[in-house]
């Protein structure tokens, strides 16, 4: 099987058209044309996955977030993408990145997120009208996600958040006791989103990266939690995996074991 093959497959899902204008998905590194000897999932392509898939002998490496988002004038090893870029090259790793396309995708992170806490009638949102695409037959893409849950605390939820994510703390304002029964989500930063969540009817709305007075201006009108950017994104991986098994499900493919949150908690 080609590279190619998987990324168009990825990219059947979350076409490239849906990411953001500032942002860098596809093709990193490489050779899309190249026989793929294996899949290393991660969230964030660093020096330690790409030796990991070097070690395995894997030659295609699949993250969320893009490794190079800015274009690089100089690769000298003075910094982990340029180290990482050499690395790649010179053990013919390729890197292929699906970012805000397949945070904009029908059932992608945010979506995943929704699973993961077991959320009901799950929609976008923020909805973005788009020619159709993919086999799942959607018309529409969008950016974070709206949905019911069985009534119980805010509290409540945000504990069955931090289980299901692995997050080490929740910061969250607002009454903690007040009773949710419709949850807003966005992987990754999702401060944009707070007005939709609370136009549309959210008690709770769980992202990451939110400042200080995004919380202190809406603690009145709505529960804001930040689980960390990392922890709301790192099931991405699980989005990766399901579709290059149902290309091949025989294929060697695998998550990442030398990955590691790289913000930690004290």
């Amino acid at each position: 099987m080609k590279i190619r093959e998987i990324t168009d497959a990825i990219e059947q899902y979350a076409p490239l058209r849906l990411q953001e204008e500032w942002d860098n998905a596809g093709i990193q590194v490489g050779n899309p044309e190249a026989d793929v000897t294996g899949v290393l999932l991660c969230t964030d392509a660093t020096e330690t996955v790409v030796a990991e898939a070097i070690d395995r002998g894997f030659n295609l490496v699949i993250s969320h977030h893009p490794l190079i988002f800015r274009g690089l004038k100089k690769i000298m090893g003075r910094t982990p993408v340029e180290r990482t870029v050499a690395m790649a090259i010179k053990n013919d790793i390729t890197i292929y990145s699906a970012h805000t396309n397949m945070d904009s995708a029908w059932q992608g992170v945010s979506f995943r997120m929704a699973e993961k806490i077991g959320m009901t009638d799950v929609q976008f949102l923020d909805n973005n009208p788009v020619p159709p695409y993919g086999e799942l037959g959607s018309d529409t893409a969008g950016c974070g996600v709206i949905g019911n849950i069985q009534p119980m605390t805010a509290r409540e939820v945000l504990k069955r958040v931090k289980e299901a994510f692995e997050v080490g703390a929740v910061r969250y304002s607002g009454d903690g006791d007040c009773m949710v029964s419709r949850v807003a989500l966005c992987g990754g930063a999702g401060g944009f989103l707070l007005d939709k969540a609370v136009e549309q009817g959210a008690q709770l709305y769980v992202t990451a990266d939110m400042r200080y007075h995004d919380f202190l201006d809406n603690c009145q009108r709505i529960v804001v939690a930040d689980i960390g950017h990392y922890e709301s994104e790192h099931f991405t991986k699980e989005i990766f995996l399901e579709i290059i098994q149902k290309k091949n499900p025989t294929f060697a493919v695998a998550f990442a074991k030398n990955e590691t949150n790289q913000v930690n908690y004290l």
